[in-house]
């Protein structure tokens, strides 16, 4: 039978975890232009600005690169736009503490390397001060609101086996929760009135409809990863004419991770996802080889710079080389040189074998360490980024001994060589190096996440976040 009673109007307004991003977005763009706007008005009425705060100070006395401030301090607070870091009080402060001490630092590095008095010291403490503390204040009322019951959105698990469990363990690890999950539903007899990674199993797909409206349910994640029987496939298509949410494991494995479920994707998944929609649009692809030009010759020139220094401290502790080149495979498994500094001994691999780098690898020299922690040994790639090996953005450039390895024991492995390898990605800014097959598996997730969404604003967000890693001296 039909259900005809339409879902209640409550939930029309109930947010999904990416629907809270442009509340987050609008809130830092209007707490950022009244911090610039406070920062004005205390800078032009203090005693040392005789101008005051009027027109003619903020024409005059004011430069145009302050009035962007509250665009970098955007750029700055990146990191805090991923929608699960931004419902976390502590990661909130400690991004906005970070983006704060990294906006400072900044600006006392173009201070000294100008002119004394050439830049305004006072405006600017002002505007950290009071956007740091604005936005903390903005992002707590926002947790507040947003984390609570009537703006989260409630789902039923349909499907009690290995993808259900999956995403279950995931949702339970995850704080706070990005919706509430009122049960499970399964038509295993056996698995009735059972618990599934803490969640009960209410019944199967007769009753669905009760539960739905018994719990006052506005989405179903269909976790079913062989055929779904005719009964529930019939209860389905009745509760999305009625406006319910129904949506796929792996998607919502995408929106809570970042990743792609390799494990629990059908054998169609690259044809249907990468092949039928592999003709990126052309602007797309011109748009990032001349970022990659402009880019790769501003690292050209960082790499001139540093090269005198890397290679002294080279030759001091270990002697030559100072670089070293390694085949990788690039995109569609052409072979290619990669450039790097040397960070390990001259028979790092002296049987010829591969091998992974791992914590206090001993094969690194001193001055190896300092270069990886930096990632000052990537640098020469930029030389690769010019030749069009390589671009700015995308995979960890692998080795082909590895890539055939990977593939026996990682699914949908060789997909990664559909596109150019990348000095940053998406799984570089989320994951150290992989130091074995089940960080490899996590590290593909990422790479394929990013060759599925790919564009110019997910890799303006991957170099805006990119800064952070290096900082945070995640290398290995």
């Amino acid at each position: 039978m039909t259900p005809s009673k339409t879902l209640s109007p409550s939930q029309e307004w109930r947010l999904r975890p990416r629907e809270r991003q442009p509340f987050l977005l609008l809130g830092d763009l209007i707490v950022s232009a009244l911090s610039l706007l406070l920062a004005l008005y205390i800078w032009g009425l203090s005693n040392t600005e005789w101008l005051g705060f009027s027109r003619e100070f903020l024409t005059t006395r004011v430069p145009f690169w302050f009035y962007i401030l509250p665009l970098i301090w955007l750029a700055l607070i990146v990191e805090l736009y991923d929608i699960h870091r931004a419902g976390n009080i502590l990661e909130t402060a400690r991004g906005v503490a970070v983006s704060a001490m990294f906006g400072l630092g900044l600006y006392l590095l173009i201070y000294f390397a100008f002119k004394p008095n050439s830049l305004p010291r006072g405006g600017v403490a002002y505007f950290l001060i009071s956007v740091s503390a604005l936005t903390l204040v903005w992002r707590v009322l926002y947790i507040r609101i947003f984390t609570t019951s009537a703006f989260m959105r409630r789902a039923l698990i349909v499907g009690a086996g290995k993808a259900g469990r999956t995403l279950l363990q995931i949702y339970n690890g995850m704080q706070p929760s990005p919706f509430l999950v009122a049960g499970v539903i399964d038509d295993d007899a056996e698995k009735m009135n059972t618990d599934v990674e803490g969640h009960r199993v209410l019944g199967g797909a007769d009753s669905l409809s009760r539960w739905i409206e018994e719990e006052n349910v506005s989405d179903l994640i269909v976790c079913i990863s062989g055929e779904i029987g005719g009964r529930m496939f019939q209860t389905l298509l009745d509760l999305q004419e009625r406006g319910l949410e129904i949506v796929r494991m792996q998607t919502v494995y995408e929106e809570l991770m970042g990743r792609v479920p390799i494990f629990h994707l059908e054998a169609d998944w690259i044809l249907r996802n990468f092949i039928e929609t592999s003709r990126v649009n052309v602007f797309y692809l011109l748009a990032k080889r001349l970022m990659d030009l402009f880019v790769g010759l501003l690292g050209l020139l960082l790499l001139v710079a540093i090269s005198p220094f890397v290679a002294l401290a080279n030759l001091f502790e270990s002697g030559r080389p100072i670089f070293y080149t390694q085949t990788r495979s690039g995109q569609s498994d052409h072979p290619y040189e990669l450039i790097k500094f040397r960070t390990m001994r001259q028979d790092a691999e002296k049987d010829g074998q591969p091998q992974w780098a791992k914590e206090n690898d001993e094969r690194i020299t001193r001055v190896g360490r300092v270069l990886r922690k930096t990632h000052l040994d990537e640098l020469p790639q930029c030389l690769n980024i010019l030749r069009g090996e390589m671009s700015l953005v995308g995979p960890r450039p692998e080795r082909p001994e590895l890539i055939t390895m990977f593939q026996k024991y990682v699914p949908f492995y060789r997909a990664r060589l559909l596109v150019k390898p990348g000095l940053t990605g998406w799984a570089q800014v989320h994951q150290n190096y992989a130091a074995n097959v089940a960080e490899t598996n996590m590290k593909l997730e990422y790479d394929l996440y990013y060759i599925k969404h790919r564009s110019l604003l997910l890799d303006l967000i991957i170099m805006l976040r990119t800064p952070a890693t290096v900082l945070g001296l995640r290398g290995r």
